[in-house]
């Protein structure tokens, strides 16, 4: 969808504060709105979809707190990063879906 936004328009906001037990987001992603919109099909009483605005492609929803969340992960050691690499080369030859041989 071309809206005419750049990607640096294209936010994703989250905000909640200690009293309320809604978490409000409102998001251009298209990946994170895809999950909170299937999301919000399965368990409508959890979380609802509460905007939309079709010209930029932003959507706005309300979730329970406690459904939510953000996860931090480490960064890779470098030991960790060349492990990876040496399993993802010796791996690489067994794929077998045409796909995954021309991603590589």
């Amino acid at each position: 969808m071309r809206t005419g936004l750049t990607k640096q328009d294209k936010t994703t906001d989250i905000w909640f504060d200690e009293k309320e037990p809604l978490i409000h987001i409102r998001t251009h992603n298209t990946a994170l709105k895809k999950r909170l919109l299937a999301y919000s099909r399965r368990y409508p009483a959890i979380c609802q979809q509460t905007d939309a605005d079709e010209e930029t492609g932003c959507m706005e929803f309300e979730i329970r707190k406690g459904r939510f969340s953000f996860r931090l992960t480490a960064p890779y050691s470098e030991e960790r990063r060349n492990a990876a690499s040496k399993a993802a080369k010796k791996h690489s030859g067994n794929l077998t879906h045409p796909i995954q041989k021309d991603v590589l």
